[in-house]
């Protein structure tokens, strides 16, 4: 296919974009189309500052349709940037910027902005020699959005068993014991009704059983011995 073909085949940029994307900030130049001055700068790595820094250039351009040019063939970049419909991706080889780097700055020195600036050069000059990613359909970007939701919301449950275990190994070492896993419903009603083991001793084992007769079996059954209610014994 010939490059009028690939280009024919295209929306009308409303831009060009390069992101290099790095540890800390990753730089970035764009290019509105019929113009020929770029502006660059740099965004934090954060995935509040990217998507702001996104949301901002896609309301400048009118969510029209915009080149972006990623150091990434997948990645978190990628992903990210593709929950945006007017973004059509274009992911660039590293050996591709490298050849090209090295032909145009032979001095080898790596400079961030330079990079991002090189990634809208290879838009402009040699789009027929990368591969596009069109936007994904609303529905697709839908359960993407999902997915990365359960993602946030696996992490927060993780770090809170992992705060409340190291609660329990201070203030009652003994669940830690009793229960296998921390995140079951028992468990929870099983802290909210005795948070401590001094709560748990003044009451009855019948009382226990009573209101919470699955812990009472658990610790019956599996071969654990039920809470000391008289530890001075």
């Amino acid at each position: 296919m010939s490059e009028s073909d690939v280009l024919r085949q295209e929306p009308e940029f409303a831009a060009l974009v390069g992101i290099d994307w790095a540890d800390q900030k990753h730089a970035w130049c764009v290019q509105a189309a019929g113009t020929t001055q770029r502006e660059s700068g740099e965004v934090e790595h954060t995935p509040e500052a990217v998507e702001a820094w996104i949301g901002q250039l896609c309301q400048r351009f009118g969510n029209r349709p915009i080149a972006v040019a990623v150091e990434q063939v997948k990645g978190a970049l990628v992903f990210m940037l593709s929950k945006y419909e007017p973004l059509h991706l274009f992911p660039v080889p590293p050996a591709m910027s490298a050849k090209v780097r090295a032909a145009l700055y032979p001095s080898g020195a790596k400079d961030d902005p330079r990079d991002a600036d090189l990634l809208v050069d290879l838009l402009m000059k040699h789009r027929d020699k990368l591969r596009r990613l069109s936007p994904d359909s609303e529905a697709t970007r839908r359960v993407q959005n999902l997915v990365e939701e359960r993602r946030h919301l696996v992490e927060e449950k993780t770090a809170q068993c992992n705060r409340l275990t190291n609660h329990l190994k201070i203030y009652f070492p003994q669940m830690l014991e009793w229960f296998d896993r921390l995140d079951t419903e028992l468990v929870c009603a099983f802290l909210e009704q005795w948070p401590t083991l001094e709560e748990l001793q003044k009451v009855p084992p019948a009382a226990t059983a009573h209101v919470l007769p699955q812990a009472a079996l658990s610790l019956s059954g599996t071969g654990r011995a039920p809470p000391d209610r008289n530890p001075a014994r």
